[in-house]
């Protein structure tokens, strides 16, 4: 029990580090263009690399989730919302689950 309660007080520190040391380094605004399009991009390729795996797993078979993933993409590029997205990738998952 020891151990479990050594194991979340490092993270509980690690994750306070990674958050409360850029705001206390950095005093200036950041000006650099490569830096600000960077900083910019995160969130996004960090919600991507989350979710990419999820959706690849959460079916009975990869072809199923794979087929889903395009479809919602060819919806997505084209302007659907989310419920509108949502609504046609779990629709195909179903189709092809049908047939597989």
């Amino acid at each position: 029990m020891n151990n479990i309660a050594l194991y979340i007080f490092t993270m509980a520190v690690v994750t306070y580090l990674i958050r409360m040391l850029p705001l206390a380094l950095i005093k200036k605004k950041i000006t650099n263009k490569f830096f600000k399009s960077f900083l910019y991009y995160v969130p996004f390729v960090t919600l991507a690399v989350m979710t990419f795996p999820a959706i690849l797993g959460a079916t009975e078979s990869v072809w199923s989730a794979g087929a889903a993933f395009a479809v919602a993409m060819v919806v997505a590029y084209a302007g659907g919302g989310l419920p509108i997205v949502a609504t046609i990738a779990c629709a195909v998952v179903f189709i092809v689950e049908l047939f597989i």
